[in-house]
């Protein structure tokens, strides 16, 4: 038998507190729930570098920031030479390799052959397909790939988590049942008073929206409808006989804040929901089936255990662990403490305990909140009550934690943190020097804006680099 093949799922803005695979009471993920029940599921995998460009380029390459010296959405330049991706790694070890819905981001280096979908949509377009314009590109690949000698990496960047969430019908109703344009109801007030969004906000909801659980209900509606069309994967995966040795991971390269803490319908913000994504393996005969690991894991985890599970061993020396010895039962000294990074539409950087989180301003934000926030997790879950006035020792304490892992990450990989270099995150230039200046310059107009934030369009299509 040849080496096992890999199918990565990597689920673009998947919060894993909304996959009924974690308890969430909507059933949004069944397919996805049934697939994972045949290997090993990962309840606290963290993406601590976020959002697309850095938390792609630690699960590809197995490194933290330090190691892979890339923490923002807008990297400048492809990855840094010294490293290797996943795609790189399998490519040198026979592997045909597929990339779909992923092509021009700089974490996405090293396939050997790169296929595109439409991915995105606005309300003027109708509801979006996302996920069978995935399968459309995707089904022929993988049959063409089984009818190969030699074993395969498919990647698939689901996009239906990702806003505009217009998931067609009938999901758009499935979890919603009220009026989403009733004038009584002004819960998506502050989404139009935000000026940064607001016009983007317009180009999808529904004109006269006004209920936040509407746009909730789509979000997960999207979710529901992509589980769906993965179910068409899976059975095609089977039907080829494939099941039995390929290697299926799912991920997320961050998660996604709804109407979570003022940063509306977007992954920015270094909250729980935003860094907690999904993580699951399944390989029969090799992954334990049914099985639930709770220890703290990271993004770059992935691509060892990967490389364990398929028994090709890359000589490199990867900051992040095979996550193997979790799936066995076997002792693995965890991570309980993590540093994190965010340059989307803000710039901080913080310490994550399972009992406290520091978030440290690097640079004012354009949704003028404190420089300094702690929350309590085990009983302030959802982080809404900012402790950092009242526990200022334990600020100090956690700020001791985290400058200390910065000095010695940095002496390790003889670099500086790049989330103190790259100061042209935003775009702009210059750092910001006021909220004011945020809020006034950090703007996002369409759908087409939001693509082009997201990577590099093709230069037959647009000629030039846009990240």
């Amino acid at each position: 038998m040849r080496q096992p093949n890999l199918l990565l799922l990597g689920i673009d803005s998947l919060r894993a507190d909304h996959m009924s695979l974690y308890g969430y009471p909507r059933l949004t993920t069944p397919h996805l729930d049934r697939f994972a029940a045949g290997g090993t599921a990962f309840s606290q995998c963290f993406s601590p570098h976020i959002p697309t460009t850095p938390g792609y380029s630690s699960m590809f390459t197995g490194m933290d920031c330090f190691g892979m010296d890339v923490v923002a959405l807008r990297h400048q330049g492809g990855l840094p030479a010294h490293l290797t991706t996943l795609a790189e790694i399998l490519g040198g070890s026979g592997y045909n390799t597929t990339c779909v819905g992923f092509s021009g981001n700089p974490a996405s280096r090293g396939f050997g052959n790169y296929l595109d979908f439409s991915g995105w949509g606005s309300w003027n377009s109708g509801r979006s397909h996302k996920a069978e314009n995935l399968n459309d590109v995707t089904l022929p690949e993988l049959k063409r790939l089984a009818g190969e000698p030699d074993p395969f990496f498919l990647f698939l960047r689901h996009m239906d988590t990702h806003s505009p969430y217009l998931p067609p019908r009938p999901f758009e109703r499935l979890f919603y049942d009220s009026d989403e344009c009733d004038p009584a109801n002004r819960s998506l007030d502050p989404v139009y008073a935000f000026k940064p969004f607001c016009d983007y906000f317009r180009s999808w909801f529904p004109p006269h929206c006004t209920d936040k659980e509407y746009v909730i209900a789509q979000y997960d509606g999207a979710l529901a409808y992509m589980d769906a069309c993965i179910g068409n994967i899976f059975a095609t995966l089977e039907s080829l006989g494939l099941e039995e040795n390929t290697l299926v991971a799912i991920v997320s390269d961050h998660g996604e804040t709804l109407y979570d803490h003022d940063c509306y319908f977007d992954h920015h913000g270094t909250y729980d929901c935003t860094l907690h994504v999904p993580l699951a393996f399944v390989l029969p005969g090799r992954v334990p089936a049914g099985v639930r690991c709770d220890d703290i894991v990271q993004q770059k985890d992935v691509t060892p255990t990967i490389l364990d599970l398929l028994g090709i061993d890359s000589g490199i020396a990867f900051d992040g662990r095979s996550l193997l010895p979790h799936m066995m039962g076997q002792p693995r000294a965890e991570e309980a403490e993590f540093y994190f990074t965010e340059a989307t539409w803000m710039r901080k950087h913080g310490w994550h305990t399972p009992k406290w989180k520091l978030i440290r301003a690097l640079e004012p934000d354009f949704h003028f909140k404190p420089a300094v926030e702690l929350y309590h997790l085990p009983t302030d879950p959802g982080e809404d009550h900012n402790m950092a006035a009242t526990h200022p020792d334990i600020v100090a304490e956690l700020t001791t934690r985290m400058t200390a892992h910065i000095a010695r990450r940095e002496q390790e990989t003889g670099r500086t943190n790049p989330v103190y270099t790259n100061l042209n995150w935003n775009g702009q230039g210059a750092p910001f020097t006021s909220s004011q200046q945020a809020y006034d310059t950090m703007y996002i107009g369409s759908p087409d804006t939001a693509k082009g934030l997201q990577a590099k369009e093709l230069q037959t299509q647009r000629g030039a680099e846009v990240l």
